[in-house]
This record gives structure tokens, C-alpha cells and sequence, in this order.
């Protein structure tokens, strides 16, 4: 039973295993059709632009949670982060993220497919 957040059109932006703090959260069962619908979108999106990924964390709450595990990260991880043009979702970089923020493989796939939309 994921918790869900929407954006401002009351789509859903983003599916979590957890309540996220300082998220618009709402529980729905997994066979709600928005859930489906979220979970059926196209997944084949494997990069978006920093403007769009950044956006995103924003839009999903994480935007400071993510700056904040960058901090302790090393230098290369830092400049990536800071000065990529592009994020690829398969990168060694965006994986070790995504597990310290707990996303799913979907949720991943969620986050990059919504992004793309920005």
C-alpha cells in the first residue's frame, strides 16, 4: 500500500514505500487506478536534464534531503551532482542515491518518467 503525493493538477508525482516528510502524502491501496495508472506509465526513460531532475526533487519534498546526502559524499559525487547537464537513471551515482532515499526500482522508474514530463 504506497503512499502517494500529487502535483498541483492532482496527478500523482511520486510513490513511496514511506510517508515522506514534508510531502502532501495520501495512502491508497495498490489496486487504486491512480496507483495503476502511475505504475503503468512508460518506464523507458533513462536520463533527463538537470533542470528537469532538480525540478522533480523539488516537486517531490527531497530537494534538501538530496543536497544534504550529497554533502557527505566525495568530490566527484559533489561535482556530478552539481554541474551535470544530464542525470542518467542506471548511473552509479543515481543508484547509490536512490537507495539512501529508499525508492524502489518503480519508483525510480516513476520519478524519471515524471520528470521527463517537466
Amino acid at each position: 500500500m504506497p503512499f502517494v503525493s500529487r502535483a498541483i493538477d492532482g496527478a500523482i508525482d511520486g510513490l513511496f514505500e514511506q510517508q515522506q516528510e514534508g510531502r502532501a502524502d495520501e495512502y491508497l491501496l495498490d489496486s487504486d487506478p491512480a496507483v495503476v495508472a502511475f505504475m503503468s506509465a512508460p518506464t523507458n526513460v533513462s536520463s533527463v536534464s538537470a533542470r528537469q531532475f532538480r525540478l522533480m526533487l523539488r516537486r517531490a519534498g527531497l530537494l534538501d534531503q538530496v543536497k544534504a546526502w550529497v554533502a557527505q559524499q566525495d568530490g566527484e559525487t559533489q561535482d556530478a551532482f552539481e554541474y551535470s547537464g544530464t542525470f542518467v537513471k542506471d548511473s552509479p551515482m543515481m543508484s547509490a542515491g536512490f537507495k539512501a532515499m529508499g525508492f524502489t526500482p518503480q519508483q525510480i522508474d516513476g520519478f524519471f518518467t515524471a520528470a521527463a514530463s517537466l
